[in-house]
C-alpha cells in the first residue's frame, strides 16, 4: 500500500512534500504448481532498459481446489526462484491493480517464494466440536431438546 502525505510549510510559499511508505501484508498461497508459462519480455518505451515476466499456476489444496495465477517480475528473480511444473511451495505475493481503457485488472506479484513447506491438511468447514470432559451432556448441546408434537396435542409437524 502506498500512501500520500501533503504537507503545506507556509501559506505564502505553498511548498508541499510528498512521502510514499510501502509495506507488505503477509499474502501467501500453499500449493502446487500446476503450469509454467513461457516467459516475457521486452524494453521499456520509457527508459529503454529491458524487462521480462513470468507466469505460473498454483493449485491450493482443499475440498474445493482452487487455483491463482501469479508472476514473478526480473530476469533476475526468474533465475533466482527457479519455479518448475509440479512443485510444491508456498508463493508470498502482493495483489495490485490497475485500469486499461475503462477496464481494472489485478495483478498478482511474487516477492518471494518458500520451498519445503508442509501443505495444509484439508478439512471441513465446520470440525465436529470434541465434548469437554466433566461436563454434562445438557451444557453442550447449543439447542433445547426436541419438545413432542403430540404431547401438545397438535397435528401439526411444524415447529412454528
Amino acid at each position: 500500500m502506498y500512501f500520500k502525505l501533503f504537507l503545506v510549510i507556509s501559506p505564502r510559499n505553498l511548498v508541499k512534500t510528498t512521502i510514499y511508505t510501502s509495506f507488505r501484508t503477509n499474502m501467501e498461497l500453499t500449493g502446487r504448481i500446476i503450469h509454467v508459462m513461457e516467459p516475457r519480455g521486452g524494453v521499456s518505451a520509457r527508459t529503454g532498459n529491458p524487462w521480462m515476466t513470468q507466469e505460473y499456476v498454483i493449485e491450493v489444496p482443499g475440498q474445493f481446489p482452487r487455483r491463482c495465477v501469479f508472476n514473478i517480475f526480473g530476469e533476475d528473480r526468474i533465475k533466482q526462484f527457479n519455479i518448475q511444473m509440479g512443485e510444491d511451495l508456498t508463493v508470498q505475493f502482493d495483489i495490485d491493480a490497475r485500469e486499461y481503457n475503462g477496464r481494472w485488472f489485478n495483478d498478482i506479484r511474487a516477492y518471494n517464494i518458500l520451498r519445503g513447506q508442509a501443505q495444509p491438511q484439508a478439512s471441513a468447514p465446520f470440525p465436529p466440536q470434541q465434548p469437554q470432559s466433566g461436563a454434562p451432556a445438557s451444557s453442550e448441546a447449543p439447542f433445547p431438546p426436541a419438545q413432542d408434537s403430540a404431547a401438545e396435542g397438535s397435528t401439526d409437524d411444524l415447529p412454528f
